[in-house]
């Protein structure tokens, strides 16, 4: 396909995706979603408010971002449990300091995160899969790995990360993760397996405000069980459940439907025109990820793990009233 041919395909494809977003609010399931997460009554308002008074008190946070979008993905992720919002902020703000070689700088066109997308290892179809979720699709059959490093991997899969959750329905819908993994064998295993990426994984689930709904492994090789397995044993039981292997791309499109994949992968659209798609969203969303880096943890008091633990409802009021949610 010629740069004219995506281009001519670029305005209906664009229409397409939103009429998709509008129906999508305006279905029953966002409004149901939106109730689990409980988005409901005055809850969102006050809670937004009584966060940005926390950040503007809180001496060991710097320069951070206090927009409605920016501060939401935090509440929706802990369901409006505030203690857990501020827990989750801050770790996420340690989280971006003790991993600045992967989650600062988070510019697309630098190093070979371009070149992941071009190629097609990694994107965001612009379509959502039947649950409403975006749906990021990873396909690691000829990659060059004398070339390409775990850490390339691990930065386009965050920019592609903090790119999504800027929006509105991923932070309510959440996402769902498609891995192809034709071709992998045991000279993939280090990419997966270096101490980073296991870091980054296990890290990352208590402290990136995303609500990962699936990873769907397809064409599972041995190599492909092995780094499976090894996942599982860092991630929450929770999480690890819902790694699910399948045999076929057919068994995947009865789970989330042939809109949301690729052409090549049984779907309705050119790969190619996808991923032109979603180039226009990392442009878009490009200078306000490197502002990101802007922001600062000066101290890691605040942060809260096993040996520190306190009971939440001491905080009363709204804070303490959500102590025993089942979070994502």
């Amino acid at each position: 396909m010629t740069d004219t041919d995506i281009a001519s395909s670029d305005y209906s494809l664009k229409k397409k995706v939103s009429l998709d977003v509008e129906r999508l609010i305006s279905s029953p399931l966002y409004a149901e979603t939106k109730s689990y997460i409980r988005e409901i009554d005055s809850i969102p308002k006050v809670s937004l408010v009584q966060l940005k008074n926390w950040i503007n008190q809180n001496r060991d946070i710097e320069n951070c971002l206090l927009d409605d979008d920016f501060l939401y993905r935090f509440l929706r992720v802990r369901k409006y449990s505030i203690p857990m919002a501020r827990q989750t902020l801050l770790k996420y703000l340690n989280f971006r300091d003790k991993f600045c070689h992967i989650l600062c700088n988070l510019d697309y066109t630098v190093g070979k995160t371009d070149e992941l997308i071009t190629d097609g290892h990694i994107f965001a179809s612009p379509f959502r899969d039947c649950n409403g979720r975006r749906v990021i699709l990873y396909n690691f059959k000829n990659m060059d790995l004398s070339r390409i490093t775990s850490l390339d991997i691990q930065r386009a899969g965050i920019i592609t990360f903090e790119t999504l959750i800027d929006a509105e329905e991923t932070q309510i819908m959440g996402v769902t993760h498609v891995l192809c993994t034709e071709g992998v064998g045991p000279s993939y295993v280090p990419l997966f397996l270096t101490n980073d990426f296991g870091y980054l994984l296990k890290w990352g689930e208590q402290s990136f405000p995303m609500r990962h709904a699936e990873f769907s492994i397809m064409n599972t090789s041995r190599s492909v069980k092995y780094i499976y397995e090894m996942s599982k044993l860092l991630l929450s039981p929770k999480l690890s459940e819902r790694l699910v292997l399948y045999d076929s791309f057919e068994d995947i499109k009865k789970k989330l439907g042939t809109k949301c994949l690729p052409l090549e992968m049984g779907g309705e659209v050119p790969q190619e025109e996808m991923i032109a798609l979603f180039k226009e969203e990392l442009a878009e969303k490009r200078d306000r990820l490197l502002s990101f880096d802007k922001m600062k943890l000066l101290n890691d008091k605040g942060i809260i793990t096993r040996k520190n633990k306190v009971d939440f409802s001491e905080n009363g009021s709204l804070d303490g009233s959500f102590r025993k949610l089942d979070i994502d």
